[in-house]
C-alpha cells in the first residue's frame, strides 16, 4: 500500500480509494446490470440499507460510464454462490456510473461472518488465538477505459470485529459509518422510507498513465538510493549492464 499511499502523498490532494482483498466469491458472469436505483438484495429478513456514492479521478472530475460491481452476503452471512438450490445471482449486481459520477443502490445492512475454519486456515487461527470472523463488508469493483482498476471493499464503522478482522483487510479510509434518511425528498426519490439506513462514499480512481508514472518514479528512486541506474522496459525497471 506504499505505492498508494505515495499516489496520495505525490499527486494530489485528494485521497485515491485504497484496494483491498479481492474476496472468496466476486463477480460472476451471471451477475445481472443492473440500472441505478436497483435491488441488489432480495433477503426481506435484514434491514434495508440505501446506498449513494460518487466515483471521481483524482483532478476531482465525475467518471462517468464506469462499470461498478457490487456484492455482499445476505443476513445470514452467505454469498449467493454457496446455495446449491440458488439460479440466480442475488446480493450482487453490476451498475454503470451515471454523467456525474454517481450511483445508487438498495441492499441491506451488511452482517459480519466467519471464513472456512474447518481445516487448515481453522487449525492456524487457533493456534493464533485469533475468532474466524471477518467483520461487516460490502465489495466494489471499478472498471473504466484509461483507469487503473479498482478492487475494494466498505466496512462499517464500529461494527464487530472491525479491530480484529481474520484476514485483516479493515483499513482506516475504508470505514464508513452509517447514517439515516431524514430527508423526505431523498427518501421519495429513492422509494426508501424515513430512518432507512444510509451508506454514503466518495470514490477516487486513478488514470493507468499516472499509474505507470509513478511506479516507474518509484522503483527509480529506489534503484538509484542503491547506487544503481536504471531503463525502463514495457513500464519494467531494467537495471544498466556495463
Amino acid at each position: 500500500m506504499s505505492f498508494y499511499s505515495a499516489i496520495r502523498s505525490k499527486l494530489s490532494s485528494i485521497r485515491l480509494t485504497l484496494g483491498n482483498s479481492l474476496g472468496s466469491f466476486p463477480h460472476i458472469h451471471e451477475a445481472e446490470h443492473t440500472p441505478n436505483e436497483g435491488e441488489i438484495e432480495g433477503d426481506p429478513e435484514e434491514s434495508p440499507l440505501l446506498v449513494l456514492c460518487t466515483l471521481k479521478g483524482i483532478n476531482g472530475v465525475p467518471i462517468a460510464g464506469a462499470t461498478i460491481d457490487v456484492w455482499e452476503t445476505d443476513s445470514k452471512g452467505f454469498y449467493d454462490v454457496k446455495y446449491a438450490e440458488q439460479n440466480d445471482p442475488d446480493g450482487r449486481a453490476v451498475l454503470t456510473s451515471d454523467d456525474e459520477g454517481n450511483f445508487f443502490f438498495k441492499a441491506i445492512v451488511p452482517v459480519p461472518y466467519p471464513i472456512p475454519h474447518d481445516g487448515p486456515c481453522g487449525k492456524l487461527l487457533t493456534v493464533l488465538k485469533r475468532h474466524p470472523y471477518r467483520p461487516s463488508h460490502m465489495h466494489f469493483m471499478f472498471e473504466k477505459d484509461d483507469y487503473d482498476p479498482l478492487i475494494t471493499a466498505l466496512y462499517l464503522k464500529n461494527h464487530p470485529y472491525e479491530s480484529s478482522d481474520a484476514v485483516f483487510g479493515v483499513k482506516k479510509s475504508l470505514l464508513v459509518e452509517l447514517s439515516k434518511v431524514e430527508d423526505k425528498h431523498i427518501a421519495q426519490k429513492h422509494s426508501v422510507e424515513l430512518g432507512c439506513a444510509l451508506m454514503t462514499y466518495d470514490f477516487i480512481l486513478v488514470t493507468e498513465e499516472a499509474t505507470k508514472d509513478l511506479r516507474q518514479k518509484l522503483a527509480a528512486e529506489v534503484m538509484e538510493s542503491e547506487g544503481k541506474k536504471v531503463r525502463f522496459l514495457d513500464g519494467l525497471p531494467v537495471p544498466y549492464v556495463n
